[in-house]
C-alpha cells in the first residue's frame, strides 16, 4: 500500500499557553515551536512505497531536542496512537467548518494493518505530539505529554 502525506504547516502562531489539561510548555519548547526556518522531515521507503514530509520549521528541532528517543515506546504503543490520531485528523479534515482549516488541510493515508515500521511511526507519532503542544489540539483521549 502507498501512504503519501505531506503535512505543510507553513503560518505564525498568534500564541503557545498551557493549555486547561495541565500541559506545562516550556519556554524553550514554545521556542521551538516559534522557529520559522528549519529542516523537512522526509520519512520514506521506496521498496514499500511510501512517504511523508513534514515541513512544519519548528518540527524538527523540537523532534531533536524534546521527543523522547528512539526506542522508548514500543512499535504496537506507536502504531496503536497513530491510528487514533490519523483518524481524529481525518476526521478534522472532513470538518472545515469545525476545525481549523489552516491546521487540517489534507487527510493522512495511513493504514493500520500495514507495518510501516519503527520510524515512520516514530516520527509520525512524534509530530502529533509536537502539533497538539503547539497548537493546543487534542487528537484523542490521551494528554500529549512529553
Amino acid at each position: 500500500m502507498k501512504l503519501n502525506c505531506v503535512i505543510i504547516l507553513l503560518f505564525l502562531v498568534l500564541g503557545c499557553k498551557s493549555s486547561a489539561d495541565g500541559i506545562a510548555i516550556s519556554s524553550s519548547e514554545k521556542d521551538a515551536f516559534e522557529e520559522t526556518t528549519g529542516e523537512p522531515v522526509v520519512i520514506a521507503d521506496k521498496e514499500k512505497e511510501y512517504e511523508i514530509t513534514i515541513i512544519d520549521p519548528g518540527f524538527y528541532s523540537w523532534l531533536k531536542s524534546f521527543a523522547r528517543a528512539e526506542g522508548y515506546y514500543s512499535q504496537s504503543f506507536l502504531e496503536n496512537r497513530n491510528a487514533i490520531y490519523v483518524l481524529n485528523w481525518n476526521q478534522r479534515v472532513l470538518l472545515p467548518g469545525q476545525y481549523p482549516s489552516n491546521l487540517y488541510e489534507w487527510p493522512i493515508d495511513y493504514d493500520p494493518q500495514t507495518d510501516y515500521g519503527y520510524e515512520v511511526n516514530y516520527k509520525l507519532y512524534n509530530y502529533f505530539i509536537y502539533f497538539q503542544r503547539k497548537y493546543n489540539q487534542r487528537l484523542g483521549p490521551y494528554i500529549p505529554r512529553l
